[in-house]
Order: C-alpha cells, then sequence, then structure tokens
C-alpha cells in the first residue's frame, strides 16, 4: 500500500492566479484528500494599490502592495483549502513591455537555471503526481506566466520525474458567452482591443476538440468565488466578482485543461486531472 498520498501540484505567477484557474480544482482535489500544493512564484508587487492606484502612480508602494497581496494569498488558500503554499518570492515583472521586465531581481530576468532549480526542489519534495501551469504563451502572453510555464517544463526536466502534466485553456466556444454576461453585469465593459491590450478573445484558448480534460468544479463554485473574493485590493481587475456567486459558478464552474505528458494511458477526453492514477 503506497503510504504518499495523490499529490496536486499547480504553479501560479502571481497571487490571485491561483483562484481564476484552478481554484475548482484545488478544492475539489482537497475535498477528495488528495495533497495539494501551491507553488506562487512572484510577489505581486505590480497589482493594485489601495485605491487602484496603478504602478508608477503617485501612492503606489511596491513593498506594501507585495505585504497586502501575500496575506490575501494566505487567505485564499486558506478558503480553498490549500494543503502547502510555497512561495518562491520573485519580484513581479509586470505586463510585457514594462520597465519592470528589466528589473534584475524581476522573475523575468531570473536565470531559468536559478528559478527552476528552486522549483525541482520543491518537486522532489512533494513528488507531485498531477502537476498544472499555464501553457508556453502564458495563456495571454504575461510575461510571468510564460516564466511559469518555462520553469515548470525545466524542472521536471531537472528531477526527472513523471506526473501528469497539464496547462490551463478555456474553450473558445465558451469567450462569446463570457463577453455577453460581462455586459450584462457591466455596461461600460469593452472587449479587450488586440492593438492596444495585446489580448484577442477570439484568439484567447483552444477550439473545444482540442482541449483533453474538463473538470466540473460547480460543486465548489461558492469557495473559487470567495478565494477571488479574498483578492480585494484587486477587485477592480476581479471583474469576475461582479456577477455574483451563482451566474459566476455557471460560467466559471468547468476548468478545462491540455494534457501534455502522460504515462497511465488515460483516454482523452477525461474529466479528472487524476485519471488512470486512482
Amino acid at each position: 500500500m503506497n503510504a504518499r498520498p495523490l499529490t496536486l501540484m499547480a504553479i501560479h505567477a502571481h497571487p490571485d492566479d491561483e483562484a481564476t484557474g484552478t481554484g475548482g480544482v484545488l478544492a475539489r482535489y482537497a475535498a477528495e484528500g488528495v495533497r495539494t500544493v501551491l507553488v506562487t512564484c512572484t510577489d505581486g508587487r505590480c497589482g493594485d494599490g489601495p485605491g487602484g492606484v496603478k504602478p508608477g502612480e503617485p501612492g503606489h508602494d511596491p513593498v506594501a502592495v507585495a505585504a497586502l497581496r501575500r496575506q490575501e494569498l494566505e487567505a485564499s488558500c486558506e478558503i480553498l483549502k490549500v494543503g502547502h503554499l510555497e512561495v518562491l518570492g520573485y519580484a513581479d515583472s509586470g505586463m510585457m513591455g514594462w520597465p519592470t521586465n528589466d528589473d534584475p531581481e524581476s522573475f523575468w530576468r531570473t536565470p531559468l537555471k536559478v528559478s527552476a532549480g528552486r522549483l525541482a526542489e520543491l518537486m522532489l519534495r512533494y513528488q507531485p503526481d498531477v502537476v498544472v501551469t499555464y501553457d508556453e504563451n502564458g495563456f495571454y502572453g504575461h510575461p510571468d506566466h510564460i516564466q511559469a510555464n518555462r520553469i515548470t517544463m525545466a524542472a521536471l526536466e531537472m528531477t526527472e520525474l513523471q506526473p501528469k502534466v497539464y496547462w490551463t485553456t478555456v474553450p473558445r466556444s465558451g469567450m462569446q458567452r463570457f463577453a455577453d454576461v460581462m455586459r450584462e453585469f457591466d455596461s461600460n465593459w469593452e472587449e479587450p482591443d488586440p492593438a492596444e491590450d495585446g489580448v484577442d478573445l477570439s484568439e484567447l484558448g483552444l477550439p473545444d476538440d482540442q482541449i483533453t480534460t474538463w473538470v466540473d468544479t460547480s460543486e465548489f463554485g461558492g469557495q473559487k468565488f470567495d478565494s477571488l473574493a479574498a483578492h480585494a485590493s484587486q477587485s477592480e481587475n476581479i471583474f469576475f466578482l461582479k456577477m455574483g456567486v451563482e451566474r459566476f459558478t455557471e460560467l466559471m464552474g468547468m476548468e478545462t485543461f491540455v494534457r501534455i505528458q502522460d504515462t497511465t494511458g488515460a483516454s482523452v477526453p477525461e474529466n479528472d486531472l487524476f485519471a488512470g492514477l486512482r
């Protein structure tokens, strides 16, 4: 009998990322007795300060923002029943093209061998059966998300571990529904302008038939909603909160992934990250 518990490791860039893409699976698998480990790579200092003040504006104190976001992250983990929180603590790199990208202490500028080596140590300690992170473009091109993908894949090579590995994604079929719901709850909401924001909703995620894994987390929609709400300092950016928990769960109650490494032979599409392991 294997005494080591089944283990899920989710590797995210910033405080609050754990809630958006994986809050449901973290809560669901914790409730099922799986050991859950969250690795947060940066301190989130490029997030909003009090009153929504932005980085570089008067009143934005990066150190104070990072300290507050750490508290919010811990509160979110408590809500999601995350078993182990590991914070790498690199400086938030900000959006692509920001001056903060060039900070030598930023996650983006940290040598891959160094950051991946630290993650590899955590992988060897926890021996995850399932690892979840972003795709190679960090879902929407954020440098810290891209770097989280890079260090995850590099750490796996360093350790030679063979967990099931997943990248988060969304189904293209759901993006128009997402836009419609956002307009319903905020008449001033506008789709991101690809030319200005670098984000094209029609290009996010994947066609439905390329998504390998659909995990129903609707039973845990309340926890996921509350974990996002715990990141109150970033409420201006967490637009999902405007719709209330019931509509939020309708829209966000299915978490979807692409399986990119597997040794179990479990067939796809699958509805469980641990398919073939139990």
